[in-house]
């Protein structure tokens, strides 16, 4: 029983259909962090504005402020005896998360020099790990430059997590689990990824902090 998970298919019903793939994506996640791994996001349009989101919720308090623990507060001491307690009262808790949608140098040069089609999977071979997971998010399952990242995942033995449509396209047989929003339009299918990415943050925010 996953508390944020019930809470989103209560208020969401339509959710139920998801809640398998939900669960797995949440054990996919929590393992890949507990390893000592990271997240990798990747998405286009408004799912590159949601892997933003996502890292944003992941690399600092969400629901809860995340205080940093007393032994390692105690570290910043050591090192900076005037300064460690303010180091440590402006330092939260953090799940290490990188969206590959931000890095705009790197990018634009990959795309013009090599291929745009590529360019997510250039930044999962160069950053992936095998206790990392990475999360693709194309509203069709289908964006090539997302595929392309997930077999390279795959490859490099990265779990992969698929938020899709209804459909799910090509990432519903590539992840190892995809998250299919019951919905066909594409600002439909977004305005539900939102509630389902929140719910899997607070999870791990749970998970590995507490509540708040």
């Amino acid at each position: 029983m996953i508390p944020a998970i019930n809470t989103l298919i209560e208020t969401y019903p339509d959710l139920k259909v998801c809640k398998e793939d939900l669960n797995q994506a949440f054990e996919i996640l929590k393992n890949s962090y507990r390893s000592g791994g990271k997240l990798l996001i990747c998405g286009n349009g408004g799912s590159a504005a949601d892997s933003e989101h996502i890292a944003g919720e992941l690399m600092k308090g969400f629901i809860s402020k995340r205080p940093l623990p007393e032994e390692v507060r105690k570290k910043f001491r050591e090192h900076f005896p005037e300064e460690g307690d303010y180091l440590a009262d402006h330092l939260q808790g953090a799940l290490p998360t990188i969206s590959l949608v931000s890095h705009s140098a790197l990018m634009t040069a990959f795309m013009n020099d090599v291929s745009a089609e590529t360019v997510y999977a250039q930044q999962v071979y160069g950053y992936g790990k095998k206790e990392d997971a990475l999360l693709a998010i194309s509203t069709s399952g289908n964006s090539a430059n997302v595929v392309r990242a997930v077999q390279v995942a795959k490859v490099q033995g990265l779990k992969t997590i698929g938020l899709t449509g209804e459909g799910g396209g090509k990432l519903a047989a590539l992840c190892d689990t995809t998250i299919r929003a019951p919905r066909k339009l594409t600002h439909h299918i977004q305005e539900l990824h939102l509630p389902i990415y929140h719910a899997l943050c607070i999870a791990l925010e749970e998970e590995f902090f507490g509540k708040s």
